[in-house]
């Protein structure tokens, strides 16, 4: 089965993510800010990662680049509930960085398991 990678500073939706995706038979990995995720990823490599953009330490639009750099092709879901200038905008800009999928949170939660089975071609 797929191994996701879950990076959030919010503990509540890391934990809801990883509950719904283990439910449906993924390996689930979760990281509170990025330097955490990019230092999971580097170890035991998911084959996908969802990552918020609004985060301390190391933000998402920076996580997504470095993880890219050391991995072009790895598959990358890119989420935000907001910011200065609102979550569409940060999306867009961590789509033209390479996430394959962008979502505004709080994530529908079919919308994301189709968007994840399309991304594996298990659609």
């Amino acid at each position: 089965m797929a191994k996701i990678l879950i990076i959030d500073d919010d503990p509540q939706i890391r934990g809801m993510l990883k509950q719904m995706l283990e439910r449906e038979g993924y390996e689930v990995a979760e990281a509170a800010d990025g330097k955490i995720g990019i230092r999971i990823q580097r170890k035991s490599p998911a084959d996908i990662v969802i990552t918020d953009i609004i985060m301390p330490d190391k933000e998402g639009l920076e996580t997504i680049r470095e993880l890219l750099d050391g991995n072009p092709g790895l598959k990358i879901i890119a989420m935000s509930g907001g910011g200065l200038i609102g979550p569409q905008h940060y999306l867009k800009i961590a789509q033209g960085f390479g996430a394959v999928r962008a979502f505004v949170k709080p994530i529908e939660r079919e919308e994301l398991l189709a968007a994840i089975r399309e991304i594996l071609g298990t659609a």
